[in-house]
């Protein structure tokens, strides 16, 4: 997929500023260099979205993808409890973003859950271009590589790439999917800022994408 590829929107890169800073270093202190155990090995395991974790949560909503539809986390624990609260939220404003595509509706309660300020609305007019162009995706996204920092109780920053080189572009009438060949683009990195709302969601407020970048590509 090249361009009209899942919910990197390139217009987020106008709404808003670079949130994280790169991580190193280690150890358990909440600091600006603090880096995720293990964020930076090459673990193949791979789970599902992180949606299907809160399926026994009843305030959550119910963000289950098509049987064609996938999306692979992977090493995205890090055996921390508040990062890893962090980092699931986080993926799960990626997986909402997706159902709505599928679902063909810009404003899906899903996408509000799990997103506020800019990253709503720049999400929801990424998912209303797709809904314009006539077209949804088929196939599986990874996530991998995730850090995250902790600014304080409320507020932290998580940064991720995505591997979209096995999702396409499918027409939403004739189901004619769009296998164009992965390049470089199909590689993109995030950089997102999160707010814990009163419910204790960690809501996604902030993102930036770079398509092709070298922190992603193979």
């Amino acid at each position: 997929m090249k361009r009209r590829s899942l919910p990197v929107a390139a217009a987020l890169a106008a709404t808003a500023a670079l949130l994280t800073t790169a991580c190193g270093g280690g150890g358990g202190n909440s600091k600006a260099n603090d880096t995720i155990r293990g964020a930076d090995t090459r673990d193949t395991q791979t789970s599902p979205s992180p949606g299907a974790d809160a399926s026994d949560d009843p305030h959550r909503p119910d963000i289950t993808l098509p049987s064609d539809v996938k999306d692979d986390f992977e090493s995205w624990h890090t055996g921390d409890p508040t990062k890893d609260a962090i980092l699931a939220d986080a993926g799960r404003a990626q997986t909402a973003t997706n159902y709505a595509i599928v679902k063909g509706n810009p404003d899906e309660p899903a996408l509000a859950f799990y997103r506020q300020g800019n990253a709503l609305v720049s999400g929801a007019r990424w998912v209303k271009s797709f809904v314009e162009a006539g077209i949804t995706y088929t196939g599986t996204v990874r996530y991998y590589n995730p850090n995250v920092v902790i600014y304080s109780k409320t507020s932290a920053g998580v940064t991720f790439c995505t591997d979209e080189s096995k999702a396409f572009n499918k027409d939403r009438k004739t189901h004619k999917v769009d296998k164009t060949p992965a390049d470089n683009d199909s590689y993109v990195y995030y950089n997102t800022h999160l707010k814990r709302n009163k419910d204790d969601v960690w809501q996604t407020t902030e993102l930036v994408s770079d398509r092709g970048s070298a922190k992603c590509t193979p």
